[in-house]
């Protein structure tokens, strides 16, 4: 059934989340910062309309920003989006935040009468604008029937984590884990590689067929042996998504040694300024410390 959707944040991954849901047959609003992106996804195909007039009639609301305070601006700021909703509305949250602070926004949205889904995603750019995310999901039954036309539109694999907010975050830290550790263990290598005349082409040529393997390395490696670094992750992602890590270990009284490590080298990598460049460029702090020349250095 064709429903009305409003998707606020027009990055890489909201974007492309955007498009699969026009792509589906939806009336697709799309609002950023960036006023140029919003009326890019105009001339492709995305309704007009300000957010004001339309909010009251849309039936799901999907925020794709960067950080909690930016959800919960967009959400109950001055002009928060949830006051404006109708009853029944589905607001789909999909930055990575703390699971306590996605418990306090679904018992902000429910004393409105508005649904709240917790809900991260994974997966990239290339599978956001491929409709095929991984979704880490929790939230009521309810939440889950009003948000099914988006999940089904954006996503290939949807985990029902619970029947209340807060488990799809956790689960969430927990693959963000994963996934600075593995980037910046990726740089690691590649670059130990090189002292050992080991080009970063033959290392992604071997290694990714090999058991040190992993997703991040596959994905990742490329741009430094084409040298290009445009962003599709920032580097600036990862203190705040580690950060979160570690304060939620820290709450659990968890040591997590490998991931405060990996914090170390993107702190480094954004203190360098890169911090807008692709996450990949971790690489280059490697490389600076070590004398090394990495593709596309002059």
């Amino acid at each position: 059934m064709k429903k009305s959707i409003a998707v606020i944040g027009l990055g890489s991954m909201g974007y492309g989340m955007a498009q699969s849901l026009l792509r589906a047959g939806h009336t697709t609003f799309g609002y950023d910062i960036n006023a140029k992106t919003a009326q890019r996804f105009q001339s492709e195909g995305g309704t007009a309309g300000t957010l004001a007039k339309v909010a009251g009639t849309l039936d799901a609301v999907v925020v794709v920003v960067m950080n909690a305070a930016q959800t919960e601006s967009v959400l109950f700021g001055p002009d928060g989006v949830v006051g404006m909703l109708s009853p029944g509305a589905i607001v789909m949250a999909c930055a990575t935040v703390a699971p306590d602070f996605a418990r306090q926004m679904s018992e902000k949205c429910d004393a409105k009468g508005v649904h709240y889904l917790d809900a991260p995603i994974s997966g990239g750019s290339a599978k956001a604008s491929q409709g095929a995310l991984s979704i880490m999901a929790s939230g009521t039954k309810d939440a889950f029937a009003a948000a099914h036309p988006v999940l089904d539109a954006t996503a290939a694999t949807v985990f029902e984590l619970g029947d209340s907010a807060g488990a799809g975050s956790a689960m969430k830290a927990v693959n963000q884990l994963l996934a600075g550790i593995h980037i910046a263990a990726m740089a690691e290598a590649m670059t130990f590689g090189i002292t050992q005349g080991i080009t970063p082409a033959q290392f992604l040529e071997v290694i990714s067929k090999c058991a040190g393997t992993s997703w991040m390395l596959e994905n990742r490696a490329p741009h430094i042996v084409a040298g290009d670094y445009t962003p599709h992750s920032t580097v600036d992602i990862w203190p705040k998504d580690l950060g979160i890590v570690l304060d939620v270990a820290k709450d659990a009284k968890f040591g997590a040694p490998l991931t405060a490590a990996a914090l170390q080298q993107f702190l480094a990598t954004s203190g360098s300024g890169l911090g807008s460049e692709d996450d990949a460029a971790v690489a280059k702090v490697y490389a600076r410390n070590a004398g090394l020349t990495l593709p596309g250095d002059i």
